[in-house]
């Protein structure tokens, strides 16, 4: 009996609306991806340019400022992009910073007034998070499909499958500092005749930073975690190396490429977890 029902055409059905998607929004993705392209090679020229002992020694610079320990972490550091370096991985490594920052910083830019917009009103957030959990469900592989039709191969396509599933985080983690601020602190606040911008500048993003600043944390491990899966549609970086491995059987390869993509995202996750304790 069940086999006699139709098959609904689900595929055609979003096969043609993406068509249209990219047929009838051409005049928004074009622009995208020539704007979005021109910055990140610029930003690439701009770190090739750097010469890597000096670049080296100004993140070490900067784990000094910024982490609790003051010289083993900067020497940690150290010695994990030298050894990118001694592999012969220092472009790819370049290539990857470019794609997780760029990413990152859409997701955030995107990311946190939703979660603003999500903690001042139940239905907007009743609206969201649906579609974040599909968001967060959908396999990262689907992602490309989309963006490949938007966007056609390269990095910009590899930002756009990036941002879409590693945006939730951010978006969640906001709405929930929000919600969780006392109700004490709020109506303290009102009664001293804030406006609502200024209750949110002022005492709300404050009191929600470490919310907020793990659910940066996480979108950017997320979007360190799609480098390999956007190499697939033409993303240079660490995980062209990964992949190109994986295509050649070649083991130990993979192994040190995949190596330097933990070494990035330790880095990475130590930056983005110091600025939390700030």
């Amino acid at each position: 009996m069940l086999d006699s029902l139709p098959r609904l055409p689900v595929a055609d059905w979003t096969a043609s609306f993406v068509d249209w998607l990219t047929s009838s929004f051409s005049f928004i993705f074009d622009p995208i991806k020539l704007y979005l392209g021109s910055l990140m090679d610029m930003i690439i020229t701009i770190l090739e340019f750097i010469p890597p002992i000096l670049f080296i020694l100004i993140i070490m610079a900067l784990a000094a400022i910024f982490m609790t320990r003051k010289i083993v972490s900067p020497l940690l550091i150290g010695l994990g992009l030298l050894f990118i370096y001694n592999q012969g991985l220092w472009e790819h490594l370049i290539d990857t910073m470019t794609l997780v920052i760029i990413s990152g910083l859409i997701s955030v830019i995107i990311g946190i007034p939703l979660g603003i917009l999500m903690s001042r009103s139940d239905y907007f957030e009743s609206f969201m998070k649906p579609v974040l959990d599909f968001m967060q469900t959908m396999p990262a592989f689907v992602y490309l499909i989309p963006a490949v039709a938007f966007f056609g191969i390269g990095m910009v396509p590899g930002v756009f499958a990036s941002v879409i599933f590693s945006a939730p985080p951010t978006i969640r983690l906001t709405n929930l500092g929000i919600r969780q601020i006392s109700t004490d602190l709020i109506e303290a606040s009102d009664a001293f005749g804030t406006t609502p911008f200024q209750k949110l500048v002022k005492v709300q993003l404050p009191l929600a930073k470490v919310s907020i600043m793990a659910g940066v944390n996480q979108t950017i491990m997320l979007a360190l975690s799609m480098v390999v899966i956007a190499s697939m549609i033409g993303a240079p970086g660490l995980g062209t190396e990964v992949l190109s491995s994986l295509q050649r059987a070649q083991v130990g390869t993979g192994f040190v490429a995949g190596l330097g993509i933990v070494i990035l995202a330790i880095i990475i996750d130590r930056f983005t977890q110091s600025k939390k304790n700030i």
